[in-house]
């Protein structure tokens, strides 16, 4: 089976015990194929250097890279496979398109990668591996590493971009269903149009071109693991979810192919 790839935007750690619509949404798109992947990989702006490195643990952990939270969220843990058969095999297919990868053996998963895991694969009985966000790479960077990531789609890999479509933590507002703040849904409606249509140009162009832009994301990380997906998965997208948390966090999933 060749899978599609994923972007989920993990909002506030607090998605792990509010799943909202967005949980149940993950969690049927999981069920819908009827199997598991082999293995995932995963992206999330929450480790982000100069440059690229892959988690290669024998045994994942929950990093609570967070503070000020519950209690009950400290407590949640998702202690998957790690599989440095994959991690391996990434740095590989990174190499082969000229890009050089770290290993890290100790780096855990952080918020971004386990919060929306929890709802995907709640058995915890799937391999994962961590791939670190390149800061220095702009959108057209982060479609160029998604395209050369793409062969792990016919290995039974499922990729996952995580972030979030919209992030700006000063327009965060109580409770988790406050209204959206105005530019939320015009951000939301351009990019929903724009994937449809597989406008690349349009996209890659998106501080330009997408209404409120520079609020929707005052720095671009949460937004670049959308690329990771989208150059890994290529062809129209399909809009899983299109919820809003507290005003300001669109927590919109597309699935690509």
């Amino acid at each position: 089976m060749r899978w599609p790839t994923l972007f989920v935007s993990h909002g506030s750690p607090m998605l792990a015990v509010e799943p909202g619509s967005t949980g149940p949404a993950l969690a049927a798109w999981s069920r819908s194929f009827g199997r598991k992947p082999r293995a995932i990989l995963v992206v999330s702006p929450h480790w982000m250097g100069h440059g690229l490195a892959l988690s290669t643990r024998e045994q994942q952990v929950a990093w609570h890279d967070f503070g000020g939270f519950p209690p009950e969220l400290y407590a949640l843990q998702y202690a998957a496979p790690g599989s440095p058969e994959l991690a391996e095999r990434t740095q590989a297919l990174l190499a082969g398109a000229g890009i050089a990868a770290e290993r890290d053996p100790r780096r855990p998963l952080d918020h971004g990668a386990w919060v929306p895991l929890r709802y995907l694969y709640p058995e915890v009985d799937v391999p994962v591996v961590q791939l670190s966000l390149d800061m220095g790479r702009d959108a057209a960077g982060q479609l160029e590493l998604g395209r050369a990531l793409a062969p792990l789609r016919d290995e039974d890999v499922l990729i996952i971009g995580s972030g979030s479509l919209t992030h700006n933590l000063r327009d965060v507002r109580m409770p988790q269903d406050a209204p959206p703040a105005p530019y939320v849904p015009a951000f939301q409606d351009w990019y929903a149009r724009h994937l449809a249509a597989n406008d690349v140009p349009a996209l890659l162009d998106w501080q330009a071109r997408a209404p409120g832009a520079a609020q929707a994301h005052p720095h671009d990380d949460h937004l670049m693991p959308l690329y990771v997906a989208l150059g890994a998965g290529g062809g129209q997208a399909r809009r899983l979810n299109d919820e809003v948390s507290y005003g300001a966090l669109a927590m919109d999933a597309y699935a690509f192919d």
